[in-house]
């Protein structure tokens, strides 16, 4: 049995619940103190490192009786951030000293930035952290910490679309899942994307429950889609590039024309990732988003919820090239009259769906942002 400190985000007891896989009520939790330490956030980080600080204090939890079963848990999930632990002598609020294990980051492997906030961190990131967490957790005996280490940004997009999933209220919509019954889930893979897999039941129509059926998930997260509209010129922006899944799909050209599109990271907003991919992408600056749609892209097997936009600029001087070398990506810019497009629709040259519904809606709205003035 092992007695461990935490100082840092494994305080949050939702999140400590996930990662041993136990309840607050089967942990012997204690207030204590890492004397002659300070907690720092990483800099350009959402976690914590501890430092050595002379006359200071680190406040925290010491968890006694963990498991060798619930090491192998911590060392996972904190493995992949490159931390390892060590033993300390803490103390209780009652002044008496005890020995302890306590996670150090790697020498050298982190820089520190300001003081560390738990409430603050709790605030802008323990939700996510704790539904990360539970996806991170159902990858352990499958991948090594340095694995997933390398596909933590992947969880955490996914995790913030999950989050916004449940947070999200369409018109007339109304809150079924207590109508289906989750029995097992499995992660049988991830990286970029992942997979989850589920046996279940759902009440069916006629008011009793399904058979037990497998189904699996295609699991992505939030996307921002925009297409760059010129309503002075009446041109919109295209980008072309390679896309494995329609080689993977036996499609003869694997090249798409497209709206600019990219991933919602963790703390930004669709409205704020259109802007930042129009201009990573193609180097255009929006001077204001026009909603299209909030949709699932394919909801019978993916879980990628795309919110679309036109995005209303000025095309007048277009660069040919775009994309972050740095993310592989390889795009070509292009601009089409209005005209153009929609005969590419309607001769179905277009296979990107929502460069079609974009399309479609400018047809509706195309008169509307034309007499609006231009603001670029």
């Amino acid at each position: 049995m092992a007695d461990l400190f935490f100082y840092g985000t494994l305080r949050h007891v939702p999140l400590l619940e996930v990662v041993l896989d136990k309840p607050e009520r089967a942990l012997n939790i204690a207030q204590a103190n890492l004397a002659n330490h300070e907690v720092y956030w990483v800099r350009d980080e959402i976690f914590p490192m501890l430092e050595e600080a002379p006359n200071r204090g680190a406040p925290g939890i010491l968890v006694r009786g963990l498991s060798k079963a619930d090491l192998a848990r911590l060392e996972f999930y904190e493995g992949g951030f490159r931390y390892g632990h060590k033993p300390v002598e803490v103390a209780l609020d009652d002044g008496t000293s005890v020995p302890a294990e306590v996670f150090f980051s790697q020498p050298g492997r982190w820089t520190a930035g300001k003081p560390w906030d738990l409430r603050a961190w709790v605030r802008d990131w323990g939700a996510l952290s704790v539904e990360a967490a539970h996806e991170a957790m159902a990858h352990m005996g499958r991948i090594t910490p340095d694995e997933l280490r390398e596909m933590f940004p992947g969880i955490r997009r996914r995790a913030q679309s999950r989050l916004a999933a449940r947070a999200r209220r369409h018109r007339g919509e109304t809150d079924r899942r207590g109508e289906v019954k989750l029995l097992k889930t499995r992660w049988p893979y991830g990286n970029f994307f992942a997979v989850q897999e589920a046996d279940l039941q759902h009440r069916r129509y006629d008011g009793t429950m399904s058979e037990v059926m497998n189904r699996a998930a295609f699991m992505a997260s939030d996307a921002a889609v925009v297409l760059p509209y010129d309503p002075r010129r009446d041109l919109v922006l295209l980008i072309e590039q390679f896309r494995f899944p329609a080689l993977a799909g036996g499609a003869r050209n694997p090249w798409m024309l497209e709206p600019v599109a990219g991933l919602v990271d963790p703390g930004e907003t669709p409205e704020q990732c259109a802007h930042r991919e129009a201009m990573e992408e193609a180097g255009v600056a929006l001077t204001r988003l026009e909603p299209v749609a909030g949709a699932y892209a394919s909801s019978g097997n993916s879980t990628e919820y795309l919110h679309v936009y036109i995005g209303l600029c000025d095309l007048s001087d277009v660069r040919r090239s775009g994309g972050m070398v740095e993310e592989g990506e390889d795009i070509r810019v292009s601009t089409m009259t209005y005209a153009m497009l929609m005969e590419h629709i309607d001769a179905c040259v277009i296979r990107d769906m929502p460069l079609i519904s974009c399309g479609l809606w400018l047809a509706r709205h195309r008169e509307r942002l034309r007499g609006v003035p231009d603001t670029a």
